[in-house]
């Protein structure tokens, strides 16, 4: 039973709140540059966004004690679509597809999609070149 409370944890203490008005990129701490940067791209295009708002639990141990979770970067409502970004090593992009697979399995009903550093930078290129 307390498995199922713990599957999806809504991230209430972040400054991520999805409201009617629109975000400012500026206004939110970011753990990484290149989720600014994005965050910046959704704010241009007008698309409404909550930074990392939920947390999926993948694994547990034997007292249902959350081991492994997953917090995707963004959802963007609008879509219904979790963004997770990896602009870094190879060793990261392994692990994150390994945790998304993990929740396609235990979560079918979400969507979630890894945006990979060549779409990052191509849609940083055309962002930048507006």
């Amino acid at each position: 039973m307390a498995r199922n409370v713990l599957r999806v944890r809504r991230n209430s203490t972040k400054n991520n709140k999805l409201e009617l008005e629109f975000k400012n990129a500026e206004n939110i701490i970011f753990a990484h540059e290149s989720e600014k940067e994005f965050a910046k791209i959704l704010d241009f295009y007008r698309i409404k966004w909550e930074y990392e708002p939920k947390t999926f639990t993948l694994e547990w141990d034997e007292n249902d004690i959350p081991l492994i979770s997953f917090t995707p970067d963004f959802y963007l409502a609008d879509l219904d679509l979790y963004i997770e970004l990896t602009t870094l090593n190879q060793k990261l992009v392994t692990k994150k597809n390994r945790k998304i697979k993990k929740v396609r399995e235990l979560y079918p009903e979400i969507n979630v999609k890894l945006f990979y550093k060549k779409d990052y930078n191509s849609l940083l290129f055309k962002y930048l070149n507006r």
